[in-house]
């Protein structure tokens, strides 16, 4: 298709929960599309580990500390990125925890650190990202991107998560409002909800008979690969989807069928 492309030369993406997991992938997706990417995350080792890994491969990056559900850091992140890089145009805020547990035994540090993380921590991430791509000028040019990472569990109800569910269901509600909000100021907002996929934040759930019992279920009984989000991941956050806003993308393999 003639000047389709997900090319993302010129563009400055900021990551957050990229020290590992799909937020270490998206990173490395951006980098190779053409992007400068801000890597964001409490564990700075790790950070400076993927950023080695961009730059060998040819890319740009930036490892800030940030801590999504701090309003101060989340600021100084986004000035360490402009100081470094120019305006973050691009934002993925993907930061997010979990922790299985029944709602009966949940400990309420446990709720509260999910709901800061998973909930308050994307609001920090995106409002802050807006204020400053409209600052710079995307109501002129269009060229705002905000992708929300959401969860299959916004919709469809697993054992066991229930704080961290009703977190992802928030961010997917928020996601449109912010689109609705920013619609005229040049700024995309949209929501990717994947389905399970092996990462650190869910490695030991396969191993036990409730992971098993819920592998079962799938229409395919597998679990994702990281890379199935990449061509959604790279759409939205390109010149492409200039048309797309407020949209909820899931990415399941079948697993909600």
């Amino acid at each position: 298709m003639a000047g389709f492309s997900f090319d993302l030369s010129g563009r400055v993406a900021l990551v957050t929960g990229a020290s590992s997991g799909i937020g270490r992938r998206f990173a490395l997706q951006l980098a190779a599309s053409g992007a400068k990417v801000v890597i964001a995350a409490r564990r700075t080792a790790l950070l400076e580990e993927l950023r080695a890994a961009i730059e060998a491969a040819g890319g740009e990056a930036l490892a800030v500390a940030m801590d999504v559900a701090d309003e101060a850091s989340t600021i100084a992140a986004y000035d360490a990125a402009e100081a470094a890089f120019g305006t973050v145009d691009t934002v993925v805020a993907n930061a997010g925890i979990a922790h299985g547990a029944s709602s009966l035994g949940m400990k309420m540090e446990a709720f509260d650190q999910t709901v800061a993380v998973n909930l308050r921590g994307v609001f920090l991430t995106a409002r802050e990202g807006a204020k400053r791509m409209i600052a710079a000028g995307s109501t002129e040019t269009g060229r705002g991107r905000i992708v929300l990472i959401s969860s299959i569990t916004a919709h469809h109800v697993s054992p066991h998560t229930g704080a961290y569910a009703a977190t992802k269901a928030g961010v997917m509600q928020m996601g449109r409002s912010f689109a609705k909000d920013w619609a005229l100021r040049g700024v995309n907002v949209n929501v990717l909800c994947p389905g399970y996929i092996l990462t650190d934040i869910n490695a030991d759930l396969w191993e036990h008979a409730e992971g098993k019992k819920l592998l079962a279920r799938f229409a395919r009984p597998r679990i994702m690969s990281a890379g199935a989000l990449d061509p959604m991941l790279l759409y939205l956050c390109s010149d492409a989807s200039a048309e797309v806003t407020g949209s909820v993308m899931t990415i399941d393999d079948g697993q909600t069928l």
